[in-house]
């Protein structure tokens, strides 16, 4: 079997932590990635593109997402263990953490706090008051408060009933901090059922109360509309989707707290659209620093039978760059790069923009016998916005998942 170079760097950095850090021109970064129930931090060398192991700690059940405090060096993890709702058995609650803001180390913050169901993504408002958070079954959200040191409070209970949609897989805050969007993916047709459409539910948010204010959609009213994820530009009123059914990026315009239909740019996110492989799908998105470029990561999460053996059906596990035009916000791909593992479900850019790392999934079977790891993927992002590969670490999973994975800043 042939050892690529970045492996064989990345075995230097774990081992001899010395090494890595010695060449280290900026300052260290903090990134953290969760296997199973088990969130472990790095030290991230930005000049040098690498990463070192530092620590871990458990969770009550499998990391399913990890928001930080916008201003306190807090950070809330949300862990399920997947049982139904309904079920006495389940396991779902948000967490809290202090972070040690010289290494990263993670100290419990009051006991884990128990939620409904299982939390498909939380986030945190702007200021630091509420943990927002996602439910995709039942389709549903909730909000919990924030106290003055970080602590997480009680459920806020509702006044009016709220539109969960179908699916839910993220909550963001607009820019605002007065309003939010709750993604919901829908779900694609099968045999027994037709398709369940997806929608942008945008509500106003205020003192912890949500308010229903639109269902948003294509003109199609949500059919072939399959969003998973949203992030914003950082100057302009642009709002980037990844529609994960339709393997599209698509950019929304803003009016302050609205969303303007149609999309104003809808392109596709494979470098071969024509060439579809068994689950190929769009994952998370995220916009540079600076705005002036976008990325999507591409998942081809398939097996197919050879032999009497499930092993990976191929396609596109990639991240595709796009340069977005500053004018008419028009994404145009300029590179479509490897991730070196089988379904890139999480990645994340570094706060000084410079550096990319992305968490593949979980250890897949090959056609030609050899199985290859979860693995944690590094890349030096250029100035004209292209990834350049640097090291490629192999993650041990221990037939769990690497569900998330994200840098930290501090």
């Amino acid at each position: 079997m042939t050892i690529r170079r970045r492996t064989v760097l990345t075995s230097l950095a774990i081992a001899a932590p010395g090494i890595a850090l010695a060449a280290a021109k900026t300052p260290a970064s903090l990134y953290y990635n969760a296997v199973g129930p088990t969130l472990a931090w790095w030290r991230a060398d930005i000049a040098a593109a690498s990463l070192t192991k530092q620590g871990s700690v458990a969770l009550p059940a499998l990391v399913q997402y990890v928001w930080r405090h916008p201003r306190l060096p807090v950070l809330y993890v949300a862990s399920s263990n997947f049982v139904p709702m309904d079920k006495p058995d389940g396991k779902h609650h948000l967490t809290a953490f202090h972070i040690d803001r010289g290494t990263g180390a993670l100290t419990p913050f009051g006991a884990p706090v128990p939620i409904k169901a299982r939390p498909i993504h939380m986030s945190v408002d702007l200021k630091g008051g509420y943990v927002l958070t996602a439910y995709n079954i039942p389709s549903s959200m909730s909000v919990h408060a924030i106290g003055a040191d970080g602590a997480i409070g009680a459920e806020v209970k509702q006044a009016a009933n709220i539109d969960g949609g179908i699916y839910a897989h993220q909550i963001r805050m607009f820019p605002s901090n007065n309003a939010l969007v709750l993604v919901s993916r829908g779900n694609n047709a099968t045999a027994a059922k037709p398709e369940d459409p997806g929608s942008l539910k945008v509500k106003r948010f205020q003192g912890g109360q949500v308010t229903d204010v639109a269902s948003v959609t294509p003109p199609s009213g949500g059919l072939g509309f399959g969003p998973r994820h949203v992030d914003f530009h950082p100057t302009k009123p642009w709002l980037f989707v990844s529609v994960e059914r339709q393997n599209q990026f698509q950019v929304w315009h803003l009016s302050g707290d609205r969303l303007d239909t149609p999309p104003v740019h809808v392109v596709t996110t494979l470098a071969e659209p024509a060439n579809l492989h068994p689950e190929q799908m769009v994952g998370p998105i995220h916009v540079h620093p600076n705005g002036q470029f976008v990325y999507v990561a591409n998942r081809a999460s398939g097996l197919i039978d050879v032999d009497g053996k499930k092993v990976a059906a191929g396609g596109e596990n990639t991240v595709a760059v796009f340069k977005i035009d500053p004018v008419s916000g028009k994404p145009d791909m300029i590179q479509a790069i490897d991730t070196h593992g089988f379904h890139p479900r999480t990645f994340s850019i570094d706060p000084t923009g410079k550096m990319l790392v992305v968490a593949n999934l979980l250890a897949v079977a090959q056609r030609d016998g050899s199985t290859r790891p979860a693995t944690l993927s590094a890349y030096r992002i250029g100035s004209n916005g292209k990834l350049d590969d640097v090291h490629t670490t192999a993650i041990e999973t221990n037939g769990m998942t690497q569900w998330w994975s994200g840098f930290i800043a501090l």
